[in-house]
């Protein structure tokens, strides 16, 4: 076996492995402190639909003014936002709060 044949029968492989495999992206869902229920449902529903195509989801809230005060309340917003995705995600990271944003990593789960 010649080597230009070895060479060419590696770069097959690789094209093969890399046609194969499933770049996975992360997507930003942006919440607000005072996020009624009915807009929670709506970017949840949003939030299932990225985890169940096999992508993750970033979820973050941007306090503004008097809500840096309260921040404890984004925290609350982020949870129950999680509980409604729940089914469909695990929670990468959990809610951190960095500089004025509280920031949450959803992946999907594996019995998806």
């Amino acid at each position: 076996m010649d080597y230009g044949k070895y060479k060419f029968e590696q770069l097959k492989k690789q094209k093969e492995a890399k046609k194969n495999q499933k770049v996975v992206e992360l997507k930003e869902i942006w919440l607000s402190m005072t996020i009624d229920v009915g807009d929670l449902n709506v970017k949840a529903r949003q939030a299932q639909k990225f985890l169940s195509s096999g992508n993750k989801v970033k979820v973050s809230i941007k306090m503004r003014g008097r809500q840096n005060a309260h921040s404890s309340l984004g925290v609350d917003v982020m949870n129950r936002f999680f509980e409604i995705v729940g089914d469909v995600a695990v929670m990468e990271k959990r809610p951190l709060f960095e500089g004025r944003n509280i920031l949450m990593i959803l992946a999907p789960s594996k019995s998806n």
